[in-house]
């Protein structure tokens, strides 16, 4: 029996554009797994590291590491992501539910984290995210 994953404020906005790229080979496999496990189950809000973060190369201690300031940083992403979605920590929905909330939400999250985030370039080869940027909210 497979557990629904597990995912923190700024994953439920930002594997919708996931486009098969990663930091490495097991943090994609990683990434793919947790997605089908959400696009099936569903999925549960998380605080701190979750299911994708479980397969990130800069993840210490339940911490990103990947810059000095990267976890605070994280942190008020994640809490941006669930004010705009409206969720709170432990809810659990469908993932077809999470995805009916990003067109109203995009372009808030695209001008405070998209504009500004090292995974822009690989989004940009996502079609969904392609088409809520240029404002076609079509699923």
């Amino acid at each position: 029996m497979s557990v629904i994953p597990k995912l923190r404020g700024h994953h439920l906005i930002c594997l919708h554009f996931f486009n098969g790229k990663g930091y490495n080979r097991e943090f994609t496999e990683n990434l793919r797994c947790v997605l089908e496990k959400a696009e099936n189950l569903g999925v549960e809000v998380s605080v701190g590291a979750d299911d994708v973060c479980r397969g990130c190369p800069y993840m210490r201690d339940k911490k990103c590491c990947s810059e000095d300031h990267s976890n605070q940083e994280i942190i008020e992403m994640d809490e941006f992501a669930l004010k705009l979605l409206k969720e709170a920590f432990d809810s659990k929905l469908g993932w077809n539910v999470l995805k009916e909330k990003i067109p109203a939400i995009f372009h808030l999250w695209l001008e405070r984290y998209c504009k500004r985030c090292c995974w822009t370039n690989a989004c940009e080869e996502n079609l969904y995210y392609l088409g809520l940027r240029d404002g076609k909210n079509t699923f």
